[in-house]
């Protein structure tokens, strides 16, 4: 009778962790880490846009790390719609100081609840996909480094999907948590006129010495982390690969 019992409850845990491990077979590293995450984890689910000339790639100036410069993109946005979702998985939204980073998929939860929270951003309900993150962060950044004009036409472009990366956990100096970012990246295709087009626009705004709004960079400077004098950000590596080289330059309104 008692080995019955103690056989039905193996058979119950080990029918548990193969669940477990099929429902988040597509995130297993994480599923693994989540395991090590007792405290909170800190999450950003983003969406960056390689556009290359040559072996070169373009850059647009960070408003909130001075002198620095990263891949056109950013940061995924929840529906209202939504919120039943996250409060369930006690998601807590970072503050910022800037109003246009509400509603970002950026923010805390308890570790445990990390493989629940990626099921459900890899649902796609209620959030915009990573091409709307796309689309709409590069209109934003174009108007931030004071070119709006180059954005005519953003809806014609076409993107190819690169790569995802999962980048963490990883732990931050000074603070009680780890990071963890899903990256998907997505490259600017040049089979339209609109795409040529902004490619063009961008790689000459780089070369004017007026103009502080846009860099090329290459490979090499991407290792390094720099470009002349100016800070390379590190998640820029992803432009290339799946890892990266340096740690975070830390934001202005942090």
């Amino acid at each position: 009778m008692l080995e019955a019992i103690w056989t039905g409850l193996l058979v119950a845990l080990l029918g548990w962790i193969v669940s477990v491990l099929w429902n988040n077979r597509g995130r297993l590293p994480l599923l693994v880490a989540s395991l090590r995450l007792f405290r909170e984890v800190r999450v950003s689910m983003a969406s960056l846009l390689r556009i290359q000339d040559d072996d070169r790639y373009v850059l647009v100036h960070s408003p909130y790390r001075p002198d620095s410069y990263g891949p056109p993109g950013g940061v995924i946005k929840y529906h209202p719609a939504a919120r039943p979702a996250l409060d369930r998985l006690r998601f807590r939204e970072e503050l910022r100081v800037d109003q246009r980073m509400r509603s970002d998929l950026r923010g805390f939860l308890p570790g445990r609840a990390l493989p629940g929270f990626v099921r459900w951003f890899d649902r796609q309900e209620d959030r915009e996909s990573a091409l709307e993150c796309v689309r709409r962060e590069l209109a934003e950044e174009l108007a931030e480094i004071d070119h709006p004009e180059l954005a005519v036409g953003i809806d014609r472009l076409h993107f190819t999907h690169v790569r995802h990366v999962v980048d963490g956990p990883l732990k931050v100096p000074g603070r009680p948590y780890r990071v963890v970012r899903l990256f998907d990246i997505w490259d600017l295709s040049l089979d339209t006129p609109e795409g040529i087009r902004l490619r063009d626009a961008l790689t000459a705004l780089a070369s004017d010495p007026t103009d502080r709004g846009v860099l090329v960079a290459t490979a090499d400077d991407i290792v390094h982390g720099r470009r002349q004098r100016s800070y390379l950000a590190p998640h820029a590596a992803y432009l290339m690969g799946e890892s990266r080289f340096h740690a975070d330059l830390p934001p202005l309104n942090s």
